[in-house]
């Protein structure tokens, strides 16, 4: 598949601690052994470092493990860290999905938008909000995170597939699969469509923590095949930018939604 590589230093395109942060769920351990238990933080940050959230059951619309073709909803208590704590997960790829409700944020400068746009590579942005006739500062963007981890339990093997949510990374390929040839396979979609030539950004980490970003673009077909390394953990980011339908209805009401998907996985030490 087509893509563009490109090594970049995140923080020179943030232009704030409210811009620009990812969102993943990062387990413990991305390998666990037979029966036991399975653990994993939800994260907010950037450069693949972040804070942690605790379980709080109104800030999510969906949160679920799926091993094979048993899917169970994550329980919790509130306050809960780490947010996922599960057992008696049968041996194979565990995915683990992620929805949130809806968070805002408010531009008080133009310049920050603009920032953001660029680095999302979000190309008519610009052009639709003066069309709009939006303001340029003070204005409103309304986000939700749709997060995905592969995790493996045992032997590891197994399949993702699409589950549907509103924005979603699938996994073409299962990384702890014993045929696994370094190339990371996937489908990115919107609205349950492939997303062709969308930017897709990598974040990958290595042993010490040295984070490395890349962005890639998928191809005519929403996919994209991406080159991983032995011993490096993995967050795949793609967001959508979409025009509020109810912008203008109220003077707070967000005029722009975005929607960010995300997946990650590890790929085992040789």
């Amino acid at each position: 598949m087509g893509f563009l590589r490109l090594s970049i230093i995140l923080t020179a395109f943030c232009a704030g601690p409210a811009f620009c942060h990812e969102f993943w769920i990062e387990p413990e351990k991305y390998q666990v052994e037979s029966g036991a238990p399975v653990q994993a933080n939800l994260k907010n940050g950037e450069n693949f470092k972040g804070t942690t959230q605790a379980w709080f059951d109104k800030r999510f619309t969906r949160f679920d493990t799926v091993a094979g073709e048993l899917v169970r909803p994550v329980t919790g208590r509130m306050g809960d860290i780490p947010a996922l704590q599960t057992s008696d997960q049968p041996d194979g790829l565990l995915i683990v999905l992620h929805e949130t409700t809806a968070s805002s944020l408010t531009y008080r400068a133009w310049e920050k938008f603009l920032k953001f746009a660029a680095h999302k590579d979000f190309r008519d942005a610009v052009e639709t909000h003066e069309n709009m006739g939006w303001p340029k500062e003070g204005f409103r963007e309304s986000y939700t995170r749709h997060v995905k981890s592969l995790i493996a339990v045992g032997h590891g093997r197994g399949a993702d597939r699409t589950f549907g949510l509103e924005t979603e990374f699938t996994a073409l390929t299962n990384p702890y699969g014993a045929d696994f040839n370094g190339q990371m396979q996937v489908l990115l979609t919107y609205d349950g469509s492939p997303r062709p030539d969308a930017q897709v950004e990598v974040f990958e980490r290595d042993a010490n923590g040295t984070v490395v970003v890349s962005l890639f673009r998928t191809g005519a077909t929403g996919n994209a095949t991406i080159a991983v390394k032995p011993g490096h953990d993995y967050l795949f980011d793609a967001v959508v930018l979409r025009p509020n339908p109810l912008a203008g209805s109220s003077e707070n009401t967000p005029v722009w939604e975005t929607l960010w998907a995300a997946l990650t996985f590890s790929v085992p030490s040789e």
